[in-house]
């Protein structure tokens, strides 16, 4: 039994193990792990009992790579005149570290306008909000950093509309996330590239998803129509010296957007003379200095700031001028 116990007793050895992943979820084992057994046997011979054992076999557990990526917003985002931020969640849904390859693309069928993709921010602070200034951009052809297993990544796709879009229109934005190492069909491996030396096997994912945001057009347009009434010093409706006419301006916003810094200016006609405490804005009146409130005017013309004003609003400014 000597010579069959020393030949049992092997050299241990290493052996790559693949896992193939069947979920959503990070596999439980981590990359690089060393799985190691060793039987043993007992046997009696005679009056004596014997243990041996066998050697050790030790096998390595490979890298999979495997990626989920969702859209965060529940319904579409509003992309009007300002860059807007549309969130995606990249999740590591492989067994070890990954970096990835993060593109984002517009131009895609069905769409009815094309949203201008100005730059791909990743969520620096990881509070789950676009801070603009603090959340780093990820430069055109970078990678990520590399996540954990089961780590998620916020990412913003900064977007704006284009020139042509009207009000309405739809579009989808779509964000994809490769894993650096590669992709391809389930199984593909990357031999020597996984965690821990071992091989890197392509999951179920094929280790690239993309999800899709719906995105709708928000402009807004703006409209002034002007008309004029007349009251002459006699009760009547006449165009003479003296008679005084009020100007009424219809600004009307249309869209579902909202507009920002609406500002209404108009001059006072020559041969007439701007009367004084006249400036109305949806009836209230405003004072004539430039001071708290909206309005100014003087004998050169009247200024109305209206701020930001959304779609679907219609303003009156009214003021009076008499004919020299």
């Amino acid at each position: 039994m000597t010579q069959a116990r020393h030949a049992w007793l092997a050299a241990a050895a290493v052996v790559p193990l693949a896992f193939v992943s069947h979920g959503a979820h990070a596999l439980g084992t981590a990359a690089g792990t060393i799985i190691t057994n060793t039987a043993s046997g007992t046997f009696t011979n005679g009056a004596t009992t014997s243990t041996v054992q066998s050697n050790t076999v030790s096998v390595r557990v490979d890298e999979v790579l495997d990626v989920t990526v969702v859209a965060l917003n529940t319904g579409a985002t509003q992309v009007g005149g300002s860059a807007v931020a549309v969130p995606f969640r990249i999740t590591n849904t492989g067994n070890g570290p990954e970096a990835f390859r993060v593109t984002v693309a517009g131009a895609l069928p069905g769409n009815q306008f094309t949203p201008t993709v100005t730059g791909l921010v990743l969520d620096t602070n990881n509070n789950k909000t676009y801070d603009p200034g603090i959340d780093q951009p990820l430069l055109a052809g970078a990678n990520t950093a590399a996540l954990a297993a089961n780590a998620t990544l916020d990412a913003f796709a900064i977007v704006t509309l284009p020139g042509g879009a009207s009000d309405g229109q739809t579009a989808q934005l779509r964000l994809t996330a490769e894993a650096a190492t590669g992709s391809g069909t389930p199984g593909t491996s990357f031999a020597g590239r996984g965690q821990g030396g071992g091989d890197a096997i392509v999951g179920a994912s094929t280790a690239l998803a993309n999800a899709a945001s719906p995105l709708v057009a928000s402009s807004i347009a703006m409209a002034i129509t002007k008309s004029a009434s007349v009251a002459d010093p006699y009760g009547g409706t006449k165009i003479i010296p003296g008679a005084v006419v009020t100007f009424n301006l219809a600004v009307a916003f249309t869209g579902s957007g909202s507009a920002s810094g609406a500002r209404i200016t108009d001059t006072i006609p020559p041969n007439t003379t701007y009367q004084p405490g006249t400036l109305r804005l949806d009836g209230a009146t405003l004072t004539d200095p430039a001071d708290g409130d909206a309005g100014a005017a003087s004998a050169a013309g009247i200024d109305v700031n209206l701020g930001t004003v959304s779609g679907g609003t219609t303003r009156q400014i009214r003021f009076d001028v008499k004919i020299n």
